[in-house]
């Protein structure tokens, strides 16, 4: 073969366990059994994983990363590990300890800083508690708006499932709280990004967007609520004036509809629970949540830490597995994107 044949590309992915007493230890040291087309580093503790993969009955080979090495594929029973600082307290699974939160901030920043400094292509996220870490004295939302606070951008959230993605125009708000919400400027701002991640990180030239109604049948025309007309609908038509493929605002009992969903790249709802119920039951386990809108990327599971679980060895770890599988499909489909500008 020639020596300078063009070497494919393995990207290098930054997998973060989360809560240390939830699944996220698990289902890490659980993917670890089998080969992945990518150099999976994970930011974490030795001590914790090691500890974790003994009471799954499982082996692991942890490996010091070295960035200066070329990506290779992992290879089943190995991990390569980025140590973070070490949990501060004993870890017992299913039991929290607000002590151990700056163990798990360590390891968002760690991987954070490294898919901006170049060392990571993509860091791919296992779940956290929130409330764990507030409890510890830190203002923590959620992975979304940490990671945008340290590496910029407008983040929206995407959730992929076989068949349906969902992004969100309001994410963890009461639903009292939602209407007020909802402007135009939110709805430009995140309509987009969504169409931009459409563009960019699935290759689709020319997203279709189906645009959810805030209230039953997208307000009866003003006489189930005024949003439609005076907010939702006046936004998605400044936008179909520049160029976008949008349609709404529609009833949200009726975007999910087979038929309409055969002619949609993607669905946006416009708060929580309007959208993710239906793409939960149609691909509970095998769902991807995507934050786009980052300068990086980032993909998560679509689960929560399920403590009751942790250390059971009955930890699912089909989601994770899925958000490894589309983060390696992003960083490629950004690879290929710099190529093509590149040769232009």
């Amino acid at each position: 073969m020639p020596t300078n044949a063009r070497q494919p590309f393995i990207p290098r992915l930054a997998l973060t366990p989360g809560e240390p007493a939830g699944i996220g230890p698990d289902v890490c040291v659980t993917i670890a059994q089998q080969a992945h087309p990518a150099d999976l580093v994970v930011v974490g503790d030795a001590a914790l994983l090691r500890e974790r993969a003994d009471a799954l009955g499982l082996s692991l080979a942890l490996m010091p990363f070295d960035p200066t090495a070329p990506a290779r594929p992992q290879q089943a029973g190995q991990l390569k590990l980025l140590q973070s600082l070490p949990p501060a307290a004993r870890v017992h699974p299913g039991i929290l300890t607000p002590a151990n939160a700056t163990h798990v901030l360590d390891t968002l920043t760690q991987a954070c800083d490294g898919c901006r400094d170049g060392r990571f292509d993509a860091m791919v996220t296992a779940p956290v508690q929130k409330s764990v870490i507030n409890e510890a004295g830190f203002a923590f939302s959620g992975h979304t708006e940490f990671l945008a606070a340290r590496c910029g951008g407008h983040p929206v959230m995407l959730l992929a499932a076989p068949g349906l993605r969902v992004a969100l125009a309001t994410t963890h708000l009461p639903l009292r709280a939602v209407p007020d919400a909802i402007t135009p400027a939110l709805l430009e701002r995140v309509i987009t990004t969504l169409e931009r991640a459409l563009r960019q990180d699935f290759g689709i030239d020319a997203p279709r967007i189906l645009v959810c109604g805030l209230n039953p049948h997208a307000g009866e025309g003003g006489h189930l609520g005024q949003e439609e007309q005076s907010l939702i609908g006046p936004a998605v038509q400044a936008l179909q004036a520049r160029g976008l493929r949008l349609t709404g605002p529609l009833p949200a009992d009726t975007v999910f509809v087979p038929d309409r969903l055969a002619q949609t790249d993607a669905v946006l709802a416009l708060y929580h629970d309007q959208g993710l119920p239906v793409l939960k039951h149609l691909g509970f386990g095998r769902a991807v949540n995507i934050t786009v809108g980052l300068s990086i990327i980032r993909t998560s599971v679509d689960h929560g830490t399920a403590l009751d679980l942790a250390g059971t060895g009955r930890a699912d770890h089909g989601s994770l597995e899925a958000a490894i599988d589309t983060a390696i499909a992003i960083a490629k489909q950004h690879r290929k994107a710099h190529a093509s500008h590149q040769h232009q």
